[in-house]
């Protein structure tokens, strides 16, 4: 081997070790304390986010909200109905190149009462418009409503 690339090699070498010493004479990095607690803002945009409906039946909660989304344009990418979740996407106007998407969760709340929590993300920023969420609930009245009314009575 000759003087050269024995001397590359041990810079080489110290630089490492300098590195590896360093490494692991500093502390790793501590994630706040307070990173999952819920901030008064996020609070405030759950509220905007969920209603609660006079339903007992999960699926008649899940088919409103997947009707009540294609009366607004968007295409259901995935509906499951046993984790009471769906998922849907349109491209958002005037520039039919941003995307909204809406996660939406249904779970009994009570024997008699459904909590529906829309989650709205407008080019994967979360939307906080109260107005959205009005929109979409709106919808889903007027979805539940016209499913309870084609309903034949008993």
């Amino acid at each position: 081997m000759n003087r050269r690339s024995m001397k590359t090699k041990s810079i080489w070498a110290g630089i490492l070790l300098a590195g590896g010493l360093s490494w692991h004479g500093c502390a790793a990095p501590q994630a706040p304390q307070d990173l999952l607690v819920p901030t008064e803002a996020q609070m405030k945009i759950r509220s905007l986010q969920t209603r609660t409906f006079d339903l007992r039946d999960r699926n008649a909660a899940i088919r409103g909200v997947i009707a009540s989304l294609q009366d607004l344009g968007f295409i259901i990418e995935r509906a499951y109905e046993d984790l009471g979740l769906v998922t849907a996407a349109r491209f958002a106007e005037p520039n039919y190149y941003d995307v909204v998407t809406v996660t939406v969760t249904v779970r009994q709340e009570t024997a008699d009462k459904m909590s529906v929590r829309a989650n709205a993300i407008y080019n994967n920023k979360p939307i906080e418009d109260p107005k959205v969420y009005q929109n979409f609930f709106a919808a889903l009245q007027r979805a539940l409503f016209l499913s309870q009314e084609s309903k034949p009575s008993s």
